[in-house]
């Protein structure tokens, strides 16, 4: 899923207990046709498989207020701290500043009532060969950075090679684009090292684009800018907001461009509708929660089924001055779970991950902790139809065939499940099963203590959380665990050294999400191919290296039609779940909001948007005098 300026800046509705990533929605080239010969006609839009929705020129979103107020302020909420604003190492050095993607703009944006479909921002037109060997761009006349300048080819060329030399995630994600030209005025041409990846000219769009005077020039003081080093100088943008000013690691106030040269484009009309977006930072979520009840914030994502039962009965909800409302997740599939840092011994068989799954007892933390709110999740593509089911068949059985020496026999026959727990009865089977994989995977207990019968070293594991309160459901599963024998710590550490110990691969076990778009692609080789289990900064925690999952990888990016991305990715899919990398968590369908009624929203929602807070929101005068902002 790509994280753009319309959807990065309101939290997404999920229990992720892991730091936010920064991720890129895979998209695809258009299935429109092309010229065999050489490049297509120039075009608007481009999407994977599927026509576009809106024509050239069209005026703006269909789920957009076209007519909605500029003004007023929405005070959001940010977590942990950061100390930069250069979106160049964001994920490599420093923590990056939330909501500082809104100074910038990317070729492509993308609409939220359409799968994986992306229309013209900087550019005005794409066009690209049949073979999709490679990709051209032209730029908007009218585009400006906001000291006037223009946008230029050059700052296009400039950014894809300060991006792929210095941010693993954009140099692994831009890998296969070999050349970027200057081939006319305003247009720059991307080529490809390979033809054939329908994803690769939308993958180009989405290129953040960075000025190039301003990064080579020098600073107020005279120093030379360093696009490989963290900042706090606000940089340049050509976006509809700009930092107006902030307190390192405390807040970021960004300020609407008024003067804004895209304001009047399709794809921006009826959205950036506030004046100011203020981001408040908190270390801890139950003060960033204490916070919203005492009015220093508007809006709550709420990810805790926890405190959405019982944390909002206060008298603001009652009277209605906050308003509790949740939107259904349509766009996003997920994998959620504990992860095993493969990389460490101890987790290469996967009889002993497996072991870990029968010892966790889903139904009751989800009847004790999560009020019964949660459903398990059985696919890494939960939620959507991408997800495996039963026993495979037909186009997918085909694929899964192609690799049958190099996966588990059993998925061929038996549908993947999770353990079923929730009564002593089915815990005291669940533990049988859980001593029996742990014993052919060569362990056994010793004084109460797992040990591994060659070395005779007892089994230990770590857990390492960021927040404080997911403490509480690895302390649940602990018990459980160390009736196994197991050993079990749990470690909790600020973000920084969070993101230090991620980047290091310094784990052993640790809770992350996986979103993925309607349209899987050339990400998957970022979170599960043997190229990126040791690649610095890739989204590969497990350390998956499997010739298999690899060669379904390149099945799914390089897929002619949409039946044949479905059955590729349920074989993809079945294939990691059988090889029980994690141990899968728990999901909720709908984006939980808490917000001071202080603001409007368009009446038809986008249907792939969930709230699209602030995005499409405005400020409502006449509500918010009736509800004043406490100072």
């Amino acid at each position: 899923m790509k994280l753009t300026r319309r959807t990065v800046i309101h939290s997404a509705a999920s229990v992720a207990l892991a730091p936010a990533l920064d991720i890129l929605r895979p998209l695809g080239a258009s299935a429109q046709t092309a010229s065999a010969g050489g490049a297509s006609e120039w075009r608007h839009a481009l999407s994977l498989f599927n026509e576009v929705r809106y024509p050239p020129d069209f005026k703006h979103f269909d789920y957009v207020n076209p007519q909605a107020p500029k003004g007023g302020t929405a005070r959001m909420i940010a977590f942990g701290t950061f100390d930069n604003f250069n979106r160049v190492v964001a994920g490599v050095k420093g923590s990056f500043a939330q909501g500082a993607v809104l100074i910038s703009e990317s070729l492509t944006t993308g609409s939220l009532d359409e799968v994986s479909t992306e229309y013209g921002q900087l550019a005005e037109a794409v066009r690209f060969p049949a073979d999709y060997s490679t990709v051209t761009y032209r730029l908007r006349a009218a585009a400006r950075w906001h000291d006037g300048k223009p946008v230029t080819a050059e700052d296009v060329i400039y950014s894809l090679d300060v991006m792929k030399k210095n941010s693993p995630f954009f140099g692994a994600y831009y890998r296969h684009v070999t050349k970027a030209e200057e081939t006319g005025e305003r247009e720059v041409t991307f080529t490809f090292d390979q033809p054939g990846n329908r994803e690769l000219p939308q993958i180009v769009g989405q290129l953040i684009v960075l000025p190039k005077h301003w990064w080579t020039a020098k600073d107020r003081n005279g120093n030379p800018r360093d696009v490989t080093a963290t900042t706090l100088e606000p940089p340049l943008g050509s976006g509809p907001y700009r930092i107006k000013e902030f307190v390192a690691g405390r807040s970021v106030v960004l300020e609407r461009v008024k003067d804004h040269w895209g304001k009047d484009l399709g794809v921006n009309v009826g959205t950036s509708n506030f004046d100011q977006i203020r981001f408040e930072y908190f270390r801890d979520t139950t003060v960033a929660l204490e916070a919203f009840k005492a009015d220093q914030v508007d809006w709550r994502s709420e990810n805790s089924a926890k405190n959405w039962a019982t944390a909002y009965d206060f008298p603001a909800v009652r009277d209605k001055r906050v308003v509790l409302e949740e939107f259904a997740i349509r766009n996003i599939g997920r994998m959620q779970g504990f992860v095993f840092n493969t990389r460490r011994e101890k987790f290469a068989d996967p009889r002993v991950r497996r072991a870990f799954n029968f010892a966790f007892d889903f139904e009751e933390m989800n009847k004790q902790l999560f009020f019964g709110q949660y459903k398990r999740i059985a696919s890494y593509f939960e939620g959507t139809e991408l997800a495996s089911s039963g026993v495979p068949e037909g186009a997918e059985l085909a694929i899964l065939n192609t690799v049958r020496d190099k996966v588990p026999a059993e998925l061929f026959t038996t549908p993947y499940t999770n353990p079923v727990s929730g009564d002593p009865q089915k815990v005291r089977g669940n533990l049988r099963e859980a001593i029996r994989l742990l014993k052919e995977a060569g362990y056994e207990v010793k004084n109460q203590k797992l040990t591994n019968t060659k070395t005779g070293e007892a089994y230990t594991v770590e857990f390492l959380v960021s927040d404080p309160n997911s403490e509480r459901f690895v302390l649940f599963y602990k018990p459980s665990l160390e009736r196994l024998g197991i050993t079990v710590n749990v470690r909790t550490v600020d973000d920084v050294q969070y993101e230090n110990r991620l980047r290091q691969w310094d784990y052993d076990i640790i809770t992350a999400v996986w979103g993925q778009s309607l349209s899987p692609g050339n990400e998957q080789r970022e979170f599960w191919s043997s190229a990126s289990a040791e690649r610095q900064g890739s989204r590969n925690y497990a350390g998956i290296r499997n010739p298999a999952v690899d060669a379904l990888i390149e099945r799914v990016i390089f897929t002619k039609d949409r039946a044949e991305l479905v059955a590729a990715t349920k074989a993809l899919d079945r294939v990691l779940l059988w090889n029980f990398y994690v141990v899968p968590q728990w999901t909720y369908p709908f984006e939980r909001t808490a917000r001071w009624d202080r603001f409007g929203r368009p009446q038809t929602m986008p249907k792939y948007g969930q709230s699209a807070f602030p995005t499409i929101w405005w400020w409502d005068a006449e509500k918010a005098a009736k509800v004043p902002v406490r100072s």
